[in-house]
Parts: C-alpha cells; structure tokens; sequence
C-alpha cells in the first residue's frame, strides 16, 4: 500500500493498516473492512504529521506504548468522530419515550428521579431534542436528568455551544425552531434554559470502566453508533449496559440496527409506532 499523497508523505509499510486497524477496533469498537484501510490512513495522517511520525509504525508505537498515548486517543476519537446528526431525528422513538416510557415510570416510581442517558450525542441534537420534547409534553417541571456523552471532546465542544446550521434543522418544526432558537453568530443558538438541562460528559462506550458509569440509566439512547462497530464490539458494549440495567429499562437504537443475534439479555418490543429494547426480567446476561 503506498503512502497517501501529502506534502508531508508517511510511509506505510504493509502490514502496519491491518495493525493500526485492529488496535482502534479494540480501543475504540470502530472496525475498517480492509477495502476502507485507506480511509482509516487519511483520518490519521494528519495526527501523525503532528507527532512528525516518519512511518505509520512510529505512529502505533506511539498509541500502543507511548506515555502520552492515553491523550493522543482523545484526539484519534476526535478524528473518527461522524458529527452527522439533526433535531427530531427518528422521531418515533422519542414519542414513545415521552408518551409511554416516561408516563409509566412515574406511575411505577412517584417523586422517583428518572435519568435518561444520551449515550453516542455527537453534537447533542438528540438529548436537546429529548429535553424540548418532555418540556412540550408538560414534563419539563419532573425530576428528570439528561446526561449526554460521546467518545470526542471536538463533538461535545460543540454540544455546548449549542449553536447549529440549517442542516441540523432538517426535521424541526418551524414552531419549535422558533420558540427555542435566536440568531447568533454561526447559525442558530438553543435558548440556555434547555441546554442548561443536559450534562455533557466524555465517554469512550468500549471501555467498559467508563461506560458503566451511567449505564444504571432506565433509558439509554444508543442510537447510530453500532452501525460503526464490529458485532464484537456492539456485543461488548450491550453487555457493560445488561450489567447494570434494571429488568424493564429501556435501551433504543437506530431504525437500522438490530441487537436480535448479539445478545439474549433485551427483548425487542414495540411502543407506539417504535421499536425499543427492553431489559429482560430474568436475563443471562452477557459476558
């Protein structure tokens, strides 16, 4: 495989792709089929240019053994980061949280507080439109938390500011974008009394310490994250989630991804017009 062309060409002698492969797999659960190898290459270029790694292999070394590896996997996280994400996306699910989800757990639990954890936020579209979405359904005074994590800094940077472009409206109704919008520089800015609602945290879900720390949530989003990760990965990470969740919590991922032959521990159900994973009452659950 020949180094990419760039000013600043890395060498990359032939096996050190399947390597630099195989150990993001295991750190991070993002798995390059061998035809994508040169994609992986070019997200990583410019961070070994920075470290002026003469070879790809001077690179790994770096990430495997280097004492300052454990910063340098932030910025690699930061690199893979797929910041594609809008308000309202796959509404249905978020109906059903509000409509069914959250009705009953107040019923089954009075004054109990309800944390429902973004687990893959990106941008933080999604637990924004959580939060906007319980406020519109008269839920917005309950003792509820929203905490939101994503594996890069760059992506929760940008939570944060809660400033967004028009794509990110692609799918909010104009009412809403109205009531919870004004102009700022750079496109749009969400009114502070929403995104003061939701705590942004850096998480790397494959690492089973880390992603433990909310994985107790009675409702995880983990939605559009698995389409990245390799079964081993996705079964590693539904796993750390059994361990910790309750019988009848409730686990929602992407209209796109099925868990049904990774894991026996959640059974698929249907609420309202969307399908969700709920924990199992009497599960085995995964090791």
């Amino acid at each position: 495989m020949s180094a990419l062309n760039d000013a600043a060409a890395i060498a990359v002698p032939e096996p050190i792709p399947q390597l630099l492969r195989d150990l993001i797999h295991e750190r991070i659960g993002i798995y390059f089929e061998v035809d994508r190898l040169p994609a992986l290459l070019e997200k990583l270029q410019a961070r070994a240019t920075a470290h002026r790694c003469h070879s790809f292999l001077e690179y790994y070394y770096l990430l495997k053994y280097d004492e300052k590896g454990h910063e340098e996997w932030r910025r690699v996280m930061d690199a893979f980061s797929v910041q594609e994400t809008y308000f309202w996306r796959e509404l249905d699910q978020i109906r059903a949280l509000v409509d069914l989800v959250v009705p009953r757990w107040f019923q089954e639990h009075p004054g109990r507080p309800l944390r429902i954890w973004s687990a893959a936020c990106a941008t933080g579209e999604e637990a924004y439109s959580i939060v906007i979405a319980l406020r519109e359904a008269g839920w917005g005074n309950h003792p509820i938390e929203v905490v939101a994590s994503d594996a890069s800094e760059a992506a929760l940077e940008k939570a944060r500011l809660a400033v967004y472009r028009e794509r990110s409206f692609r799918s909010l109704p104009d009412n809403l974008r109205e009531k919870y919008f004004r102009p700022a520089p750079g496109g749009l800015q969400l009114d502070r009394s929403i995104v003061e609602r939701v705590s942004f945290h850096q998480l790397n879900l494959v690492a089973a310490e880390e992603a433990e720390r909310f994985a107790s949530s009675p409702v995880i989003f983990c939605r559009n994250v698995f389409i990245y990760f390799s079964s081993t990965s996705i079964a590693r990470t539904v796993a750390t989630f059994a361990r910790r969740m309750a019988p009848g919590s409730h686990l929602f991922v992407g209209a796109s991804e099925s868990l049904l032959k990774v894991t026996t521990d959640f059974e698929l159900q249907e609420l309202g017009s969307a399908f969700v994973y709920r924990r199992k009452a009497n599960p085995q659950v995964s090791t």
